[in-house]
């Protein structure tokens, strides 16, 4: 076995077919650096929860500063990678000097320690979520049941997560955040969507909500539910083309819900199996049979 001609064929690839992503100019954001930045906001968010450490008053603010740390570190280069990344490509380069790795590391640490600051802003959203989901399932017994086991919330709080960061301007890390939650709970929501407070996702297996969904308040959803778009044609990548759920609305499983001019009235019920393209009026039951 010829180790090194195998060493060579591969390396022969990556400069052939790309898809290496090596230092240098434009390199890409790395996944494991920000799944790990994830946990920590996460831990954040819910202490004591997600890892095995034993916490008291004295333990959580060191551990709360600790963790601080080093997710500006490291969520502050990240984003750095991703800045530079979409502002240097083959049709767009730029020159790298000292003045201009200054500016953007500058702009990614501000970036990171504004989401830190967005803190309590996210826990008290997130626990609204939580509460929603306790009122909402009868088999829930707690609401820290619903924080440590519930898909619904990982991925509801890896989204607002990943939505204040996408709302910043971040490239890419937003991306990676949301497809490391649909990996774990089946269940996709684009950063891009503006979803209020009070959301509950219940099971949540196949749910998938599109870049420009907007969502209102004390929305319920059930698993294998698509707001998606009528089109996908990538000259519409600008426009809206997900629908828009008013407040109070509750969508059944595996209802598809499709189109930027799609409304659903406020207070309306859209059955289970359905296939809707066209507006809801407020307060109507929508089933297979309208």
């Amino acid at each position: 076995m010829d180790i090194d001609k195998m060493v060579d064929d591969i390396i022969a690839s990556y400069d052939e077919l790309g898809g290496a992503n090596l230092w240098g100019r434009n390199i890409f954001p790395n996944r494991e650096n920000v799944v790990a930045v994830l946990h920590d906001l996460q831990s954040l968010i819910f202490p004591g929860y997600r890892t095995a450490e034993l916490l008291d008053k004295q333990t959580l603010r060191y551990v709360t500063g600790e963790r601080i740390h080093r997710v500006v570190h490291t969520l502050t280069h990240e984003i750095q990678k991703s800045f530079l990344y979409v502002k240097c490509d083959d049709t767009n380069p730029i020159k790298f000097h000292d003045v201009q790795l200054s500016h953007c590391f500058s702009l990614a640490e501000k970036t990171a320690q504004s989401l830190i600051s967005d803190i309590p802003e996210l826990r008290r959203m997130l626990k609204l979520d939580t509460d929603a989901a306790f009122a909402g399932d009868p088999a829930a017994k707690s609401t820290a049941e619903v924080i440590v086991s519930y898909p619904g919330l990982e991925a509801i709080m890896v989204y607002r997560i990943a939505h204040n960061l996408h709302v910043k301007g971040v490239p890419v890390i937003p991306r990676i955040m949301s497809e490391h939650a649909h990996g774990k709970t089946g269940i996709d929501i684009h950063p891009g969507a503006t979803i209020g407070e009070s959301f509950f996702i219940d099971h949540g297996t196949g749910v998938v909500i599109g870049e420009t969904c907007v969502i209102g308040r004390n929305v319920k959803i059930y698993q294998g539910v698509t707001l998606g778009a009528l089109s996908v044609k990538k000259e519409l990548q600008d426009k809206k083309r997900h629908p828009t759920i008013e407040d109070n609305v509750t969508i059944y499983a595996d209802a598809t819900i499709l189109g930027g001019k799609t409304v659903i009235g406020e207070g309306s019920v859209i059955g289970g199996n359905t296939w809707v393209t066209h507006s809801i009026a407020p307060n109507t039951l929508f089933t297979q049979k309208d």
